[in-house]
């Protein structure tokens, strides 16, 4: 992503006007090493070990239709850059093969174009080509995964202990976060009573996890943010309007990751303790944060990267999009822009990627001071015993796949 100067004409994503010509054997040769190291993020999803080179057949599945995802979204922005004249790369892809922390395998791909936009309209085809191309082939490649569900003995494969413990699945765990989306196709498409993997379980299905996960980066370049694919798409349907729209979505993001820290001092104050100044940040803190808990628990469920989010697109995407020539795109564009926000809700996950802990109940003794704050809350539930089961969030820089595209 680029973060030129507002005072320029917008060039686009990485705009290099003076940049050399890149030899086909670079590209090539990321395409490969990527390959390899997404191959490695799906052997580790199922359960192999990715260090070892023969197990990584097992993720060959993933692999390819994260891939396949990949170089859809963009030779979107490749062909239609090229549809409207403007010199443009062949995508560079970003491997990023270490096992156990890129879960992904890869940081993403992104084009360089080395001419200026023309007008509007070649910005809103060149920035929705890409995520509106990537969305159907991840949204096929999620349906094909729904109508195809294996039986819960392939998730026993994987997990014994599962089975021996006499349990489906564990209620903890990393989860994919909630999407419109998906629940909207579980719905449809699922019969009654088929076996439905869990959400913190369903990177062990390649169909699932790619489609998940390719929705819910389609959702993130979506943003109406700056240079983002979104950005583009604002600004070349509503124009300077399109600063209202980024700061109503920028400190949506703010107040979003603003609760996932809320949850997590709520975690760290509910628990008894002797100390004195201790006691006191709970009878400020925990008749409100408990008031949450009971009433409006989502709250606790944001995820941190968004926090990340709105600090990166603040000062490195910027919000505001830079001046672009010309005013009507036309109905048919308008058409597709309002069909890409609604992608973009269906597909925004508002806890993103979140792991809930294997804890205990955490016994929480009520004091017999009357005046005890947080007595007064846990008589309105009659609660005497809290089971703490805030979803920590992973690193904000988990989401490693496709965020460099535009």
């Amino acid at each position: 992503m680029n973060t030129s100067s507002e005072e320029r004409s917008y060039t686009s994503i990485l705009h290099d006007s003076g940049a050399k010509r890149t030899s086909l054997f670079v590209h090539v040769l990321l395409f490969v090493l990527t390959c390899a190291s997404t191959m490695m993020a799906g052997s580790a999803w199922a359960g192999k070990n990715p260090v070892e080179i023969t197990n990584w057949i097992y993720g060959w599945t993933y692999a390819s239709l994260l891939m396949l995802f990949l170089l859809t979204h963009e030779f979107g922005h490749y062909f239609a850059a090229k549809y409207h004249g403007v010199d443009a790369t062949l995508p560079y892809f970003i491997p990023l093969p270490i096992p156990f922390v890129s879960m992904f395998g890869t940081f993403g791909a992104y084009i360089k174009t080395r001419g200026m936009i023309p007008n509007r309209k070649a910005l809103f085809d060149i920035g929705a080509s890409g995520p509106l191309a990537g969305f159907l082939v991840c949204l096929g490649i999620f349906m094909y995964g729904v109508l195809n569900l294996p039986s819960i003995d392939f998730l026993y494969s994987i997990h014994p202990d599962y089975k021996d413990a006499g349990i489906m699945y564990p209620d903890w765990g990393m989860y994919f976060g909630d999407m419109l989306l998906y629940k909207g196709l579980i719905a449809l498409c699922v019969e009654p009573g088929t076996y439905i993997p869990p959400l913190n379980e369903m990177y062990h299905y390649p169909f699932l996890c790619v489609g998940w996960f390719g929705m819910f980066v389609t959702s993130l370049n979506l943003l109406p943010l700056g240079q983002l694919d979104g950005g583009h798409i604002s600004y070349a349907m509503f124009g300077d309007k399109q600063r209202i729209i980024a700061r109503i979505v920028w400190y949506t993001m703010i107040l979003l990751g603003l609760g996932s820290f809320l949850g997590w001092f709520y975690e760290q104050i509910v628990v008894e303790s002797p100390n004195q100044i201790y006691t006191m940040i709970q009878h400020v803190f925990l008749p409100i944060l408990l008031w949450i808990k009971i009433h409006a628990p989502w709250i606790y469920g944001g995820w941190s990267g968004w926090l990340f989010w709105a600090f990166f697109t603040r000062f490195f995407i910027r919000l505001d999009h830079p001046p672009v020539p010309g005013e009507h795109i036309g109905f048919i564009r308008q058409i597709l822009g309002w069909i890409s926000f609604i992608i973009f809700i269906s597909t925004f996950a508002y806890n993103g990627i979140y792991e809930i802990p294997r804890v205990e109940p955490v016994q929480f003794k009520l004091q017999e001071d009357s005046t005890s704050a947080p007595k007064k809350f846990l008589e309105m539930k009659t609660i005497h015993d809290i089971q703490t089961t805030y979803n920590h969030s992973f690193p904000s820089d988990f989401s490693t796949s496709e965020l460099l595209s535009h």
